[in-house]
């Protein structure tokens, strides 16, 4: 019997709770910050297999930077989680954007290949076009 994605499968890690990411005073203006964890992990909802990437985030900051240890703890907490590979650019974009409050942000995600497939997302928020919510 061929097992079927569902709405909870996609649904899977959205809204769990993780580590707040902190932040501190920007102190400069017009530049650009790029975090880049390179053996990041999570889980497939559906399979339970464990999916590895890189995460890669570069975001100019306005008036917060984030702190870069509750960043790390936060990525990591991902390690448990499932949730789809396309959902964790996202929902890391939109978790970036509530805590820092950025002028722009870009995450990007290239995963390890699976049955012979790599996939890299890429998701991207800029101050007036919008927020990233997470809901269709």
């Amino acid at each position: 019997m061929k097992r079927a994605y569902t709405d909870e499968h996609a649904r899977a890690g959205v809204a769990a709770p993780l580590p707040e990411i902190e932040t501190w005073p920007n102190q400069f203006g017009d530049y650009e910050i790029e975090i880049v964890m390179p053996e990041f992990t999570s889980v497939c909802p559906k399979t339970g297999l464990p999916d590895f990437g890189k995460i890669v985030l570069r975001y100019v900051p306005a008036k917060r930077c984030l702190e870069l240890k509750s960043f790390k703890m936060y990525l990591l907490a991902y390690r448990g989680l499932g949730i789809f590979q396309e959902n964790i650019v996202n929902r890391v974009l939109r978790d970036v954007v509530k805590a820092a409050n950025p002028v722009s942000a870009t995450v990007t995600g290239d995963f390890a290949p699976r049955g012979g497939l790599n996939t890299i997302v890429t998701a991207s928020w800029r101050r007036g076009r919008g927020g990233p919510s997470g809901k269709r």
